[in-house]
Order: structure tokens, then sequence, then C-alpha cells
């Protein structure tokens, strides 16, 4: 009894010739018949499965020749793949993430809420989350709003950026939108905690805090008067905060006085805006104009409220209705 290369006992009629044999037989040349199935060998002491043969010796490729096919094959289907993909991914994540917050912007632009909201989730998926882009997804969230939507993802914001001042801003926006006052305020006193001592942006917005929750107003009138002494004593967006917390302090006619001056500043900066049209990029362009008319509209509501308060009932009713116009919106955090 003969055995295999594998250690199985090759019946007496499947006997393997001799090697000169076997060779003859392969390609066709024992006694002149075909190689039938049985005659053929596998390689590995089985029958083989190519089919009868004649003389396959002119067309048969050499057995070097397919393993190397089989390397290039493997090389190209395997381990090219494996080496060129981990050097190309971070591109095209960046061209996704980039595209899709172009878009958003597109879509903000043309009050497609939604849209910007699909196209920044999009950049989130393809980025991973970061907090300026949960950020921007939140605002966008509160405006169609999605105040639970907002307030999860600027939680997640701030998990992630601890000590990043913008996730708190948008929490404490968002909580006076739901009315939770104590969150909006320890969220307000956050962001001025977290930004550098004496910083006007974070003064102004706790001041504006305690002043849309009515909280504090003497302390909230303190903080707006540092801020615009630290800070550009001209901005219109700190005047109108002032003018405000004034009207709620019961000094209507000095905050008439002071949202006039705030609503010429806005004015003026959207001349200037206008100007640059067609010199800068239309899509940014119109996200800019579209934020200073939600601007204008709050600065609006404000002065009616306080003209109303003094007796100048049609120019309240002006004011309220061009600030509507314009966007005017608690529920949408345009407030």
């Amino acid at each position: 009894m003969r055995y295999d290369r594998h250690g199985f006992p090759i019946p007496a009629e499947f006997e393997r010739p001799s090697p000169a044999a076997h060779d003859a037989a392969e390609f066709g040349r024992v006694g002149q018949r075909p190689v039938t199935l049985l005659d053929r060998d596998d390689g590995h002491g089985l029958p083989g499965f190519d089919g009868p043969v004649t003389d396959r010796s002119a067309t048969r490729p050499r057995a070097g020749a397919w393993k190397r096919w089989l390397l290039l094959a493997v090389i190209l289907g395997g381990v090219v793949p494996a080496i060129v993909i981990p050097q190309v991914l971070p591109a095209i994540r960046e061209a996704v993430v980039q595209w899709s917050l172009e878009r958003a912007a597109e879509c903000e632009a043309s009050n497609d809420i939604p849209g910007a909201i699909a196209d920044v989730s999009r950049a989130v998926r393809w980025h991973g989350d970061e907090a300026d882009l949960l950020c921007m997804r939140a605002m966008l969230k509160l405006e169609a709003r999605d105040a639970p939507g907002s307030l999860e993802d600027a939680v997640r914001a701030a998990a992630i950026a601890p000590t990043a001042v913008q996730p708190w801003r948008v929490r404490a926006l968002v909580n006076v939108v739901r009315g939770d006052v104590e969150a909006a305020l320890s969220a307000a006193d956050m962001v001025v905690n977290l930004s550098a001592a004496g910083d006007p942006d974070a003064l102004n917005h706790r001041a504006y805090i305690r002043g849309l929750v009515g909280r504090d107003l003497p302390a909230a009138l303190e903080d707006i008067d540092r801020a615009l002494a630290s800070g550009d004593a001209s901005s219109p967006e700190m005047l109108d905060t002032r003018g405000f917390l004034l009207h709620l302090l019961g000094q209507h006619r000095e905050a008439v006085d002071q949202l006039n001056v705030a609503i010429t500043g806005m004015q003026q900066n959207r001349r200037k805006m206008d100007l640059l049209s067609g010199r800068v990029d239309p899509v940014q362009l119109a996200c800019r104009l579209r934020g200073l008319d939600h601007g204008m509209a709050v600065m609006l509501h404000h002065r009616a409220l306080a003209c109303r308060a003094v007796g100048l009932e049609e120019q309240a009713k002006q004011d309220f209705e061009l600030a509507d116009r314009k966007g005017f919106d608690p529920s949408r955090g345009i407030f």
C-alpha cells in the first residue's frame, strides 16, 4: 500500500505512475489517449476537475506565472488599499466636512433651517463630536424650536470642552427659552467664570440673560457698565443691553435714548455690510446680513417696549411690526 503526501492510502486502481509516466500522461502522450479526470492530479493526490484534455502543452501557463498574477491581485485588492486608504481618509473627511458646512451656510442664508441642521449633522458624523460644530447645530436647533435637542448638543459640547465658553453661552440662551431661570443664570455665571477677568462679551452676556429672566437687574446694569467701560463703548449690542435693562428698571425715557443710539449704530453696520456686496462670498454675506437683521429685530422690540411705557404708542406700534418682520421670535431664541 502506498500513501500520498498527506498520509492517505492510495487505492491500487488509482496508484499514481512514476513521475516520468505522470508527466507523459499529464500531457496526453500515454498510448495517445485523452487524459481523463481520474488520470489528472490536482497537486494534492486527488483527482483534478479541469475536464478531459488532450495536448495542452502549447496553451497551459506555467505554474509560476499564475502565482505571480495571484500575488499581484492580492496586493492590489488588499495591501494597496490598506496602505492608501488610511492616508487619503483624513483628506476625504475634511472635504466632506467643509462641503457640509458650506451647504449649511447656503441653507441658513435662505432660511432653510432644517436643511442647515441636516448639513451640520453630516459634518458632525464625519468629523466626530467637536464643541464648535455641536454649538453651531445647537443654535440652529434652537431656531427650529427644538430646545431639548439644542440643550443636548450644548451639554455634549461642554463635556467635550469643559473650559470652552460657547457651550455655556448656548446653554444660557436655551434655558431662557425653556423657562429654566436658575439654569440660565448658572450658565451665564459660567460664561463669566471661564472668560478672562472683565471680558466685555462675557459681562454683556450675563447682563442680558439676567434681563431676559428679570433677575438681579441692578447687578446686570453693573455688568453692562463694566463691559462698556472695558470694551467698545459704541457697540450697538452692548448699548441695546443697557437700554433694555434701563427699561426693566423703570428708566424708560433714558432707555429710549439709549436704544435710539444702539439702533442707529446697527443701521450703520448694516449699510457697511451692504457695501461688501460683490466683493465677498455672497453666501457668507447673506448669513451676516441675516444675523444683523435679527439683531435689529431685537433692538426694535426693546425700543417698542420702552416707547409704549412712556406713551409713544404710534412709535411702539411701528417698532413692534418691523421687529416681527425682521424675525423677532422668543420661541426661536431671537430675543
